[in-house]
């Protein structure tokens, strides 16, 4: 097929890249307003007990409050002016369509809990209604009427609805922002790699239409399901080093191939080799991705689809764009070198002076030793993962001079509240008589996180009531039904999730669902747990097969997922030792440590990092299986396989991992994770696991990593994969047997 596609490029060059164009146009006009249909959310399961309690909540017009206003009255919020203006904030906010459950420091009776404690600021808290994205856009119609001065008061808005918007239009500006970084830096070093700007130009060309053409194909999967705005960001940068890493390994081959034969045949050669890598590469890392459906966040599952999308797209790009613009340079692909004579390619006469050669070597000399001290570092590098703990974001993430971030701290040292954190008790049905609802109440009341109990028959604390039933209790009644807002004894975060154990071990007398951000946070991590080990046995069965189609081996594919996995170890330590702990907090933008990660990075994050490190595990397996049907020895196959491929790969880690660096640019915290983790997994693939871990295992296996029972070597015979394809022309007898890399 390969051989085909060379063929059409080679005739309709010119054509294909008019039509390249012309997506790329397409693309990047839908692109202009991906993100306006994008969603803010997605980090939560829908389907768990938090979930459908929400859902319940959302269609009797009720839900989790998600609008905090602080508002500040100089002459103090108890004066006759602040009250008369604070009550009638709380009567406008309580006629507006899309709030619901405003509650106010006036309007509760002058509740200590909402009042701050040097007495000059008060709380208005309410709902907004709606799912996270209409929320959103309902803040948006709500703030200009009700946040600066009001009757005299200073209203500021935050809550959660407006975390989730700021951390939207943050990501958005986070991504513009980490490509004009990744472009340039990229560029520069691309010359010094190629030593000609035509050359390292061809990359960022290849890299900006798949780009563009990926993000119009996002636009039309958004119309089609929720794609969350957290993954967009990490997917176009995604598709930006991929696309690099893959056109790096066609130029190289393409330039080898142009010193001995004409440029058709060069093309041919290029597609035959590199293309079949890069095909099986981009496949390797949509299977990974495609891991990410199993879970139920649409966040995780949005990089699924992005990724997916993008991996492929990227090889489609290198195989048909790339070419294509081979075909009208030619030998002009060498115009504009500024670094002097290309570095020649090892050959079998001067291979074994080079760098990855000796290296090998040295290793397999010494397999036992070097690969039991290569797997110590890695394990101690790693050691701080095992005390990870999992959280839900919250505005601490955000930077300080977040709006929300800043109402949520004043709120949280200035105020005893914990309204913010209320948690709601659904009961869709309870008994008409009602007892059982004030017995329940009474019953929560007295769990010793539980500050106050709010239903339909009243306010209860401390196993009694505490104020009979208002007019503002109505809202507690869903019909056939009614739902509990329990307010925990303290603001901080612990107290919340303690609660909502406290509030799943008591026998109720009705079914009942436990919702809020606390009971969110719980079963997000729940859910993300349950599924891992699914994900991760499809991902390892489907890995094995491809590996097995690309080497004929049974041991090889096997010995590639454990290399890969443990090229992860140190990036999760590094996540929990500075993210989760604090250390060298001050080297990424000095954020505030929450003591938890995100619990969506590092599913995320090992999705990426492990697609990635198979990515070069695939680069490297296809040279060393071509050397060994070569030399048929594995030492040889594996020192030859290195010196061939290990420049190219090597230099492919560094322009990934410098794109991924971008990410240390956003103000998000849980975005500066990616920063930190995806290159650093891929700069301990491409050093302590190829340099030192991988020849060592080979060198211990011997020829036995080879081995295959016979109906697989037949089946390989039949349907593997290799990257030395046939090739075809005038000079194919000749050149069948040049063994160059990719």
């Amino acid at each position: 097929m390969l051989a085909r596609l060379a063929d059409l490029i080679w005739y309709r060059s010119k054509a294909l890249l008019v039509a390249v164009a012309l997506l790329a146009v397409v693309g990047g006009g839908l692109s202009a307003t991906l993100f306006d249909r994008l969603i803010t959310g997605g980090l939560s399961d829908t389907g768990a007990e938090s979930g459908q309690a929400a859902q319940v909540l959302e269609e009797a017009g009720q839900g989790a409050p998600n609008l905090t206003l602080r508002v500040t009255a100089r002459q103090g919020v108890d004066s006759a002016e602040a009250t008369r203006a604070g009550s009638l904030l709380t009567r406008r906010l309580a006629e507006e369509p899309a709030l619901r459950n405003v509650s106010s420091y006036w309007a509760s009776g002058k509740s200590p809990q909402l009042r701050s404690t040097n007495r000059q600021q008060a709380l208005v808290v309410a709902t907004i209604v709606g799912d996270e994205t209409s929320a959103g856009q309902r803040l948006e119609e709500l703030l200009p009427r009700y946040e600066g001065k009001q009757e005299g008061l200073e209203v500021t808005a935050g809550g959660y609805a407006l975390f989730q918007k700021e951390s939207a239009a943050l990501s958005q500006k986070d991504a513009t922002k980490g490509e004009m970084i990744a472009f340039p830096v990229t560029l520069v070093v691309l010359v010094m790699i190629f030593g000609s700007i035509v050359s390292a130009l061809l990359p960022l060309i290849v890299a900006f239409f798949s780009m563009l053409v990926g993000m119009g194909l996002m636009w039309l999967l958004a119309g089609v399901t929720d794609l969350s705005v957290f993954a967009m960001s990490v997917v176009t940068l995604l598709g930006l080093g991929l696309a690099i890493d893959y056109c790096l390994l066609m130029v190289n081959r393409y330039r080898e191939e142009l010193g001995s034969v004409s440029k058709e045949h060069a093309l041919r050669r290029t597609m035959a080799t590199a293309g079949r890598t890069v095909t099986f590469s981009a496949v390797t890392v949509a299977v990974v991705l495609a891991g990410l459906i199993f879970f139920p966040l649409q966040a995780v599952r949005s990089l699924a689809y992005g990724g997916i999308i993008t991996a492929l797209l990227s090889a489609v790009a290198a195989l048909t764009v790339l070419p294509a613009l081979f075909v009208v340079l030619g030998p002009r692909i060498e115009k504009g070198r500024l670094l002097g004579r290309r570095r020649p390619q090892p050959s079998a006469d001067n291979a074994e002076t080079g760098f990855w050669h000796r290296l090998a070597v040295f290793v397999m000399r010494r397999p036992v030793p070097i690969a039991t001290l290569a797997m110590l570092v890695l394990l101690v590098l790693g050691a701080p993962a095992l005390g990870i703990k999992l959280g839900m974001p919250d505005e601490r993430s955000m930077p300080e001079s977040s709006q929300s971030r800043q109402v949520a701290t004043a709120v949280r040292e200035g105020f005893g509240s914990a309204e913010a954190n209320a948690l709601q008790v659904v009961a869709e049905k309870t008994p008409r008589s009602g007892v059982s609802v004030e017995r329940y109440a009474a019953e929560l009341s007295r769990l010793p996180h539980a500050g106050r109990i709010d239903t339909t028959s009243g306010s209860y604390a401390d196993g009694k009531l505490l104020a009979p039933a208002t007019e503002q209790h109505k809202r507690f009644d869903l019909g056939d039904g009614t739902y509990f807002s329990v307010v925990p004894s303290s603001g901080s975060a612990q107290a919340a999730t303690d609660l909502v154990g406290e509030i799943r071990a008591v026998d109720a007398p009705f079914p009942t669902l436990v919702g809020g951000m606390a009971a969110v946070n719980e079963d997000t991590t729940a859910s993300l747990s349950g599924r891992l080990p699914y994900a991760l046995a499809a991902v390892a069965v489907a890995m094995v097969v491809l590996l097995f189609l690309l080497t004929g081996s049974v041991l090889l594919p096997l010995l590639a997922l454990v290399l890969s996995g443990l090229s992860l170890t140190a990036t999760f330590g590094a996540l929990v030792w500075i993210f989760q702990e604090g250390h060298l907090a001050f080297l990424f933008g000095d954020f505030t440590v929450t003591g938890t990660i995100t619990s969506i990075v590092p599913v995320m994050l090992f999705a990426l990092s492990f697609g990635l490190a198979m990515d070069y595990q695939v680069f490297m397996l296809a040279r060393i299986r071509e050397e060994y049907e070569h030399a048929r020895s594995e030492t040889a196959a594996v020192a030859m396989g290195l010196e061939r491929i290990g420049r190219m790969v090597t230099a492919a880690a560094v322009l990934i991992s410098i794109v991924f660096l971008a990410f240390l640019v956003s103000d998000i915290t849980f975005v500066k994770a990616y920063g930190v983790g995806l290159p650093l997994a891929v700069l301990m693939d491409a050093t302590i696991v190829r340099g030192a871990l991988l020849p060592a295992a080979m060198r211990l296996g011997g020829n036995a990593m080879w081995w295959a029972p016979g109906p697989l070597r037949r089946l390989h015979a039949r349907f593997g994969i290799s990257e030395s394809g046939p090739m075809t022309g005038p000079d194919s007898t000749v050149s069948s047997r040049v063994h160059q890399s990719a």
